[in-house]
């Protein structure tokens, strides 16, 4: 008797469950859940998704933040059969959050999430075709939604995102795009968005809010043109990098591309090393890089030790790259020559970084000393020591075209960044009269730098003029991310 009365409450609560569906509830353990995935505890994190399915099973926000793991794990390992194992993860994840309450604003925004996680995978293995069927789903589905719940914030942050990336295209392309995909946006909708979200964030419990942080961050940083609000914005943010892997990661980066070397060196030190992070070998590379960039003797011990322990497909070239400069740097040419026979036969040529720095070993030609030191110091924003490497030499003191067209780019970069602005317009033009017919990026990068200094300094049409000047040339290295940066600026420009 007792077990049919077992089997009758069985069938009682899998008949209520069925008829009202899962819900979706960022519960106190789902919120320690996705605490940890993001500062990349993932076992701890499984482990606690685990017990949210057996305690609450109904609860399938479990299966959104379940999804994280396996971006992450992705992302960050590059392991192809890993990739393989766990793509079958998103359809069964999707099946049971289309069971959940259709009434719920995280219906539709946890399918387009998990979507917009596989195709960021995707891209990093080249199934571009899929990734895009990917994104055009994710996008119709949040539209829907801002449609249904426009007061829904979680929504309004995965849009902005896609708004502003639209925006980078072109106007004479966008159509093109709006056609085939049925996505439309502008730089400025998806920054204004954010900014929603984030003045929402500061007045609200907001789970969200420093993903919505370091998007944004970058954002302003890569398409808006404002290096140092995007550092404002990110080093006051509540993001601890002595918890968190991927906080230590956003802050580094932005530190790093922003002139903050010793900040980013300081921020990697710290860095989560006991064996509940998931390894994040990058880091080292990070900071053997950040080190380099100050001329550091041990630059290579960390260096080394990325090379040593990761196992994935990218940045093993340019990690050769690097150790090889750094040989240049301490006066051993015969052991630039050996890292460079390293970079030649190990890593892939996916990447930007790794495609220029195979190049440069197919050449078999060293860099030269000073130049090297000084773009390296420019690198880390030790701005006056890199002028004071270079501003005594002559231009005749180089003889390769190359040399000759790097020192007059070279000043340009240092002298723009300590705002000397007559100096770099000087030289930046100087670079583009000599260096507009040959393949070397420094003609299409000084014409990108002067678009950007001359929008800084409010002569918009001068700046247009060099944004398209940009556009005009082709170097090898490097043309992507400077024609997207042009493509980019011409948009924040189309009313001025």
């Amino acid at each position: 008797m007792h077990r049919i009365i077992l089997l009758f409450t069985f069938l009682f609560i899998s008949l209520v469950v069925q008829a009202t569906g899962g819900r979706f509830e960022f519960t106190p353990a789902a919120r320690a859940a996705y605490d940890k995935v993001t500062s990349l505890r993932l076992e701890e994190a499984r482990a606690e998704l685990e017990l949210i399915k057996t305690n609450d099973p109904e609860n399938l926000i479990a299966y959104h933040i379940e999804n994280y793991i396996d971006l992450f794990t992705i992302f960050i390992n590059e392991d192809e059969q890993e990739f393989d194992r766990l793509e079958k993860n998103k359809s069964r994840r999707l099946d049971k959050i289309r069971s959940g309450d259709k009434n719920s604003p995280y219906y539709l925004y946890t399918q387009a999430e998990i979507k917009l996680q596989w195709a960021l995978v995707r891209l990093k293995f080249g199934e571009y075709i899929t990734a895009l069927m990917e994104i055009k789903s994710a996008y119709k589905q949040l539209e829907k939604n801002e449609k249904k719940f426009p007061a829904f914030v979680p929504n309004k942050k995965s849009l902005s995102i896609m708004h502003a990336m639209i925006g980078t295209v072109p106007d004479n392309y966008r159509w093109g795009v709006k056609f085939l995909s049925g996505m439309d946006g502008t730089i400025e909708q998806g920054l204004g968005e954010m900014k929603e979200v984030l003045e929402y964030a500061s007045n609200n419990d907001f789970i969200f809010e420093q993903e919505a942080m370091v998007m944004h961050a970058f954002l302003m940083l890569h398409l808006n043109n404002k290096d140092a609000e995007a550092w404002n914005l990110i080093s006051e943010s509540k993001l601890n990098p002595q918890e968190s892997s991927l906080a230590c990661f956003a802050l580094a980066n932005l530190a790093m591309r922003t002139g903050r070397n010793d900040e980013a060196i300081r921020i990697l030190e710290q860095r989560p090393k006991n064996a509940a992070y998931h390894p994040f070998h990058y880091l080292d590379y990070m900071l053997g890089l950040a080190k380099l960039h100050r001329l550091d003797s041990d630059a290579d011990v960390y260096i080394q030790k990325f090379l040593n322990n990761f196992r994935g497909k990218n940045y093993i070239k340019e990690a050769y790259q690097k150790l090889a400069w750094n040989e240049i740097v301490r006066d051993n040419p015969e052991a630039y020559h050996k890292y460079m026979k390293a970079c030649k036969a190990n890593g892939h040529t996916t990447v930007e970084s790794d495609k220029t720095a195979n190049k440069e070993a197919k050449l078999g030609v060293a860099p030269n000393k000073i130049l090297l030191k000084a773009r390296l110091l420019f690198d880390g924003g030790y701005y006056q020591k890199a002028y004071d490497l270079l501003q005594p030499l002559s231009n005749d003191d180089f003889t390769s075209i190359k040399t000759k067209l790097e020192h007059h780019y070279r000043l340009g970069r240092i002298t723009h960044n300590m705002k000397r602005h007559d100096e770099a317009i000087k030289y930046y033009s100087t670079t583009i009269d000599k260096g507009a017919r040959q393949s070397y990026f420094y003609a299409c990068n000084s014409a990108l730098q002067l678009g950007k200094m001359y929008e800084g300094l409010e002569q918009y049409s001068a700046a247009k003029k060099f944004y398209k000047k940009c556009l005009s040339l082709s170097p090898d290295e490097y043309k992507n991310g400077l024609h997207q940066q042009a493509k980019a600026g011409l948009n924040r420009l189309r009313k001025k």
